[in-house]
């Protein structure tokens, strides 16, 4: 299948006063196809939203690109000029943050931020962009939408905004979209609502969608493909189903056991499982396997060298000693 954006070997690292550099990915490498939904996975301080931002070169001043590069349709956006880049922003790569309530403006009615987006890249006239904020909303979910375009930010729910952020993203129907976190603000019981708008409108119009989370439980049954982050490096790869079912790395066994949905319901009390130890510190990795400190299954091979991906069956991809290299 033709490939939509590739990450080859990528290493981000960010340059401290008087410190060693903090390497925040480390050999990464990703291939994303039309359409498809991808799902990245892992703690705090994986490497998950250095990811994302990298896509768009949005990364802070002290971020520098140690190597790799990152593939958008045959165009390397790594060297891209800044010009070019600025007409991708939006119209054909997209970012859903995290935030919704730090990512609109609190003075301008949401009507006219996602209008922004479509004034930087789309050639109509300002009744037809009204006309199609007012469709993008409608297509997310709002009974009035006229109304919710005349709203301010603080007049709207957590929900609310957080539709809002998502029609910014996809008033150019791009080609990808990055969802850092899309559902942290939001309570459970509209989690599962939004994942489907976004699914649903993304199917509807061939968007690939890159989806970052730290809970299992938001990308089953979501995405097509996980992609499991520790300490900046991708350890394991596959199928969701696959991927919770028979998960193969000990990190992401250990992430499926934290979640309470994979849990068996015992009806006795026990201690909440946790993943002993502490992640590594990313200025001053040792040789070895970067888990090798957390790891239950530790052998004296994974503190001596490090580990080499391993394709286990054909839709799988791991870095754990224990299947081989």
């Amino acid at each position: 299948m033709e490939t939509l954006a590739l990450v080859n070997r990528l290493s981000v690292a960010y340059l401290l006063e008087g410190d060693h550099p903090v390497r925040a990915l480390n050999q990464t490498s990703l291939e994303i196809r039309p359409g498809e939904m991808v799902g990245i996975l892992g703690e705090s301080g994986s490497g998950k939203s250095t990811l994302a931002v990298a896509f768009l070169r949005l990364l802070p001043a002290n971020a520098q690109y140690e190597n790799g590069s990152i593939r958008f349709r045959g165009r390397d956006l790594l060297i891209l000029p800044e010009a070019e880049l600025r007409r991708i922003r939006g119209a054909e790569i997209a970012l859903i943050p995290q935030d919704p309530t730090l990512a609109l403006n609190p003075v301008k009615q949401v009507g006219c931020q996602i209008a922004e987006v479509l004034r930087a890249h789309v050639p109509i006239g300002a009744k037809e962009r009204a006309a199609r904020v007012e469709e993008l909303l409608g297509e997310l979910g709002f009974d009035h939408p006229r109304q919710v375009s005349h709203a301010y930010p603080h007049q709207l729910s957590g929900g609310q905004r957080q539709r809002v952020v998502i029609a910014q993203a996809m008033a150019c129907r791009p080609r990808l979209v990055i969802a850092d976190e899309p559902t942290s603000k939001l309570d459970a019981s509209i989690q599962a609502a939004t994942l489907s708008l976004m699914r649903e409108i993304g199917q509807r119009h061939g968007m690939a969608f890159v989806v970052i989370s730290h809970d299992p439980t938001v990308l089953a049954g979501f995405v097509d493909r996980v992609a499991v982050m520790y300490a900046g490096c991708i350890v394991e790869e596959g199928p969701t189903e696959e991927i919770f079912r028979r998960p193969l790395h000990p990190y992401t066994q250990a992430l499926v056991r934290l979640c309470a949905r994979y849990m068996p319901n015992t009806g006795t009390r026990s201690r909440f499982p946790a993943i002993d130890g502490e992640p590594p510190d990313l200025t001053g990795l040792d040789v070895g396997c970067r888990f090798a400190s957390r790891c239950p299954e530790r052998m004296q091979v994974c503190t001596e060298r490090a580990t080499e991906e391993t394709t286990h069956d054909s839709s799988r991809r791991v870095s754990c000693f224990k299947y081989g290299n």
